[in-house]
């Protein structure tokens, strides 16, 4: 159930041409996209200070954000979002769902996690480690 929630969101996110257009007042993109990362930080299991954490927001900026109220987002928000959403899709293609929502908590001992789970590393490095991580999975699945 919450991999179709997470997976209705990510369709959504596509539709509204997310990665190419920019919040503004009245613009549903933010709102969905909030949605569809709240639903994978639950698939994921993530805690809120984890959740916030890989945002780049207070816990209190994300718990608004999952009530539905929240600032006008900027260009980092949108790309974070953007970027764990992407690895999101990109785990569940390449892994099994089960599989798919562990490993972003598991301990992993490829290169740029040094053995820590992606998820800590992501929230030490910012959007660039989502980025890199994002990339990672995207290579797995190409056979980079």
């Amino acid at each position: 159930m919450a991999r179709l929630a997470v997976a209705r969101g990510v369709r959504d996110i596509a539709a509204l041409g997310f990665e190419a257009r920019r919040a503004g007042p009245g613009d549903r993109t933010f709102e969905v996209a909030a949605k569809a990362f709240a639903r994978l930080a639950d698939a994921w299991g993530l805690t809120n200070a984890d959740a916030a954490a890989l945002l780049g927001v207070s816990a209190r900026t994300w718990s608004r954000m999952k009530a539905g109220d929240s600032p006008r987002p900027d260009q980092d928000l949108l790309m974070r979002i953007s970027g764990v959403v992407g690895l999101y899709k990109g785990l569940h293609l390449y892994f099994s769902d089960a599989l798919a929502d562990r490993w972003p908590k598991l301990a992993n001992t490829g290169a740029p996690f040094m053995n820590r789970s992606p998820v800590d590393y992501m929230k030490a490095g910012g959007l660039p480690a989502i980025l890199e991580t994002r990339g990672y999975v995207d290579a797995l699945r190409g056979g980079v």
